[in-house]
């Protein structure tokens, strides 16, 4: 998909979601032939000509300034996320990371991260790299989602996973939510990369072949960067967990993360985890690193 095109997308999604009462705009009742406001009331809020406004939505404006993306920013109601992401389709040259060559090579775990794991014992921590796949995971994060090692190193990836493989239907107890988070995040980087990453759309054009799911909440083009929140799970040993997962990101190379998952001290979820632990002990030992990028 191209710039101009996600950039369309972006905003007529956004501008559907908006009704005359969310910003203050009278409304005379009556149909309305499209979802939410029309451009005239958007070029209205940011102060824009309608023209330039429509231009803008079609993908024909070429540079706009901060100023207008800001304007326009406020007049959709963004967020901080949705706002960074509107900068980064609507000026790809000033915005977009310039490509590097660790971006076209294989991306290997970073040394401390990888000390970190091996650190860490009764947390499941792994570290997620661009397009969310999975570089390296200790032996806590096999016994929660599984062992990655026993998986073809193309497939190591957390979205691909979500959504392709049956088991984690089972696994989250809340799936639909995490679903959208993954296509949330991967339209997050997909702004950010643009056509720089041939595997990321090829990731993307596969989900979008083989999942209705993915096809339609990618259509929505929602966007949501990865930090910190509670993930509750079904687990097949342990039943019912609920853990709080935090993104820890490297100042000097954000495209990888570690992200742990944690349970509250005296709860029945930190029990049932130290149990799992325990009896997965014999059998998911040592730290792992994917030997593909």
């Amino acid at each position: 998909m191209s710039t101009a095109t996600s950039l369309s997308d972006f905003l007529r999604t956004r501008r559907a979601r908006l009704h005359p009462q969310d910003v203050a705009l009278p409304d005379f009742g009556g149909t309305r032939r499209v979802a939410g406001l029309r451009r005239e009331e958007i070029a209205q809020l940011a102060g824009v000509s309608v023209d330039y406004y429509t231009r803008m939505e079609q993908g024909r404006v070429s540079n706009p300034s901060d100023t207008v993306l800001d304007a326009l920013a406020r007049a959709l109601r963004l967020n901080d996320d949705e706002s960074q992401h509107l900068h980064q389709l609507a000026r790809p040259r000033h915005t977009a990371r310039p490509a590097r060559r660790h971006q076209v090579s294989r991306q290997r775990v970073r040394p401390m991260l990888q000390r970190l794991l091996d650190e860490l014992k009764a947390v499941p921590a792994m570290v997620m790299g661009r397009r969310m796949d999975i570089l390296a995971w200790n032996p806590a994060a096999v016994a929660l989602f599984g062992d990655y090692a026993a998986m073809d190193p193309a497939e190591r990836n957390i979205a691909r996973i979500t959504f392709l493989d049956p088991a984690s239907r089972e696994l989250y107890a809340d799936w639909s939510s995490c679903a959208r988070e993954n296509v949330a995040y991967l339209h997050l980087e997909a702004g950010r990369n643009h056509s720089s990453d041939p595997r990321l759309a090829h990731l993307i054009g596969e989900l979008s072949l083989k999942s209705e799911d993915f096809r339609r909440w990618w259509a929505e083009h929602p966007v949501q960067d990865k930090t910190s929140g509670i993930k509750r799970f079904h687990h097949p040993l342990v039943g019912d967990l609920e853990l709080t997962y935090e993104t820890l990101r490297v100042a000097d190379d954000p495209d990888q993360a570690l992200i742990t998952y944690a349970a509250q001290p005296d709860t029945s979820s930190h029990d049932a985890l130290h149990m799992l632990l325990a009896w997965t002990a014999p059998t998911a030992t040592g730290a792992h690193q994917s030997a593909d990028s």
